[in-house]
């Protein structure tokens, strides 16, 4: 039942944002970076594109890992390309310049809750996904990090670099303590939700020598 509601929100989803999706579709054919690459509908739109290829990824990982006797091939290999592409296109969107990159001075918010207030709705809903996938995978791929504040400290981590290259390259953003915050929760919410997968996850013998099987059940339905 709850993966024919996650079906349908997604179906949901796709079918609200189908409009601006198909106005950055011409720019993506064409290979255009700026209309494409250079926004949110069009990174949006060439993930979607990017998911089947991934899946294929996955799956010819897994079936290379079974036929090495690896146990949990399934779903190391959905957990590896699933930190992949669903993290890399919200750090993308992040990363996008302003239109004053460059020339306006790199600005930095310390004040933890004040830039809360004026994300709104979208805003917090989009900082809690940008390290959601790489905080639901990250403790099915690697026993070392089956632990919430483990969870928490990576998706902090991360964005802790993602806000520092912002101020860097000077990318008319505000580096802002607040997105790191919203963002570490995200991960954090997210390693919870996957809990089921890596809360008895201890490494098998051959993982200590090798760092690739652990112990998981059954698998059969990952990534084939």
């Amino acid at each position: 039942m709850l993966r024919g509601l996650a079906v349908l929100g997604v179906a949901g989803v796709l079918f609200g944002i189908r409009r601006p999706l198909l106005m950055s579709a011409p720019a993506c054919l064409a290979g255009r970076w700026h209309g494409c690459y250079d926004t949110f509908n069009g990174t949006v739109l060439m993930t979607l594109v990017a998911l089947p290829p991934a899946g294929l990824v996955a799956w010819f990982l897994a079936r290379r890992r079974r036929a090495a006797g690896v146990v949990g091939a399934g779903r190391l290999s959905l957990a590896e390309v699933g930190m992949v592409v669903g993290t890399v296109p919200f750090v993308w969107m992040t990363m996008m310049p302003g239109a004053g990159a460059g020339t306006v001075p790199a600005r930095v918010s310390l004040v933890p809750l004040r830039d809360l207030v004026t994300m709104g709705t979208l805003g917090i809903a989009g900082n809690l996904l940008v390290f959601a996938a790489l905080g639901f995978f990250a403790p099915v791929r690697w026993a070392a990090m089956a632990s919430a504040p483990r969870v928490l400290a990576l998706g902090a981590a991360c964005s802790v670099l993602v806000e520092t290259a912002q101020y860097a390259l000077r990318l008319d953003r505000v580096s802002s303590v607040d997105d790191v915050l919203v963002n570490a929760v995200g991960a954090a919410l997210a390693g919870l939700a996957s809990r089921r997968w890596w809360r008895g996850a201890s490494p098998a013998p051959s993982a200590r020598a090798h760092g690739e099987s652990r112990r998981y059940p059954d698998d059969s339905t990952a990534a084939s």
